[in-house]
């Protein structure tokens, strides 16, 4: 029984580190890229966008409200 308990606090682990190589790998020829304006501004625009576009997508989630 401890080598499953010991198998499954695994995971976790693994997830955090999957995750951070994910956004490394993602974020890091971005960063590099960020010296030209016209990168940057298309950079920040599209950050901006994908705010908003969870937002909303979260909140029509989580409304009560009938969907007209």
């Amino acid at each position: 029984m401890r080598e499953f308990f010991v198998n499954v606090t695994r995971y976790p682990r693994y997830l955090v580190a999957f995750t951070l190589g994910v956004v490394n790998s993602v974020f890091e020829p971005l960063a590099r890229r960020r010296s030209n304006p016209v990168t940057a501004v298309a950079l920040i625009g599209a950050l901006i966008s994908g705010f908003v576009t969870l937002s909303l997508v979260l909140r029509a989630m989580v409304s009560t409200a009938p969907m007209a």
